[in-house]
């Protein structure tokens, strides 16, 4: 069973939208988002898949099986899915049968991952594209648990996979270079993305971020559903 995050409806939250960040925004997709995380930003705008101090988790999680959940994406023309979360590298027991049967039925897979847990084998086999956003000290995680060496070098070595790091300020720059620096990550691999859950700090937070990229060669992603539905859930 997949622990899924639940719509209002009572149904798992499965949806059909456009990838909002990274190399592939823009993108027509399935979304599916998993409950349960390892790590707990205080930023984080999907808080209700594993804040349970303030969320219900009765309310708020459902338990699925892999053929309900397959169901539900298949209900969808759009062969394109995108795992996200909470972190569903909590759960790649469970997830790991349910991908290979929608590679094995033609769907091109990304999976978003804050980095911190080392993906099986089978599982690195069935995602063709990894979106690994490692955490700052801006999250509010302690470095032990936000940084996790052998999965930074991991998806390093991946071809399938990018680093995207949240930015609230400018100060937080020597930190991302530190850590790159650390892993030998080059530039190219590296995706800027400012915090944001509103247009307004979208936008203003973007425009020094991208003088930033600019200098340094590093990838800028916006982040397309706050500009479209604010931060609107299901979209």
């Amino acid at each position: 069973m997949l622990k899924v995050s639940r719509q209002p409806d009572g149904r798992p939250e499965i949806f059909h939208s456009i990838q909002g960040e990274g190399v592939y925004a823009g993108k027509p997709t399935v979304f599916l988002r998993l409950a349960l995380c390892n790590l707990a930003c205080v930023w984080c705008d999907t808080k209700y898949t594993w804040d349970w101090e303030h969320h219900d988790q009765q309310r708020e999680v459902v338990a699925a099986s892999s053929d309900e959940v397959e169901e539900g994406i298949r209900r969808y023309v759009c062969r394109s899915l995108v795992v996200t979360g909470g972190e569903p590298l909590v759960q790649q027991r469970a997830l790991a049968p349910l991908l290979e049967r929608l590679k094995d039925g033609g769907f091109w897979i990304e999976v978003e991952t804050n980095g911190t847990i080392v993906p099986g084998k089978k599982l690195i086999d069935f995602v063709d594209h990894w979106s690994v956003s490692p955490k700052l000290e801006n999250s509010g995680n302690p470095g032990p648990a936000r940084e996790n060496p052998d999965a930074y070098r991991l998806f390093r070595d991946l071809t399938s996979a990018h680093f995207k790091y949240v930015l609230e300020k400018a100060d937080d720059l020597p930190e991302l270079r530190a850590v790159t620096h650390r892993y030998e990550i080059p530039p190219d691999k590296v995706i800027l993305m400012p915090q944001a859950q509103d247009r307004d700090t979208l936008l203003d937070r973007s425009r020094w971020l991208v003088d930033i990229c600019k200098s340094e060669g590093y990838l800028f992603s916006t982040r397309l559903q706050v500009l479209l539905w604010d931060n609107r859930r299901g979209v």
